[in-house]
């Protein structure tokens, strides 16, 4: 069997990548919370510390990485 090449006018591979704006918002803003976490334990406030850091390593990273970013779908149909 053949392998046909990819025509220029053919979307890459770029245009299936699953995380939008919105994804990286909710990463960007459990990375805050975990520095902030970490800063606060090396002060010494350990119950603060542990809500922040369990807020941003088990709650906001994997909402990042489940939530799906519906303006980038739309993006994409508005183009076609």
């Amino acid at each position: 069997m053949a392998v046909k090449p990819k025509k220029n006018n053919e979307t890459s591979d770029d245009s299936n990548w699953p995380y939008g704006k919105k994804n990286y918002m909710y990463f960007a803003l459990a990375m805050l919370a975990i520095i902030i976490g970490f800063v606060a334990l090396g002060q010494g406030s350990d119950t603060f510390s542990v809500i922040l850091l369990l807020l941003g390593y088990c709650v906001l990273i994997p909402i990042a990485l489940i939530v799906k970013d519906n303006s980038k779908n739309e993006e994409s149909t508005d183009s076609n």
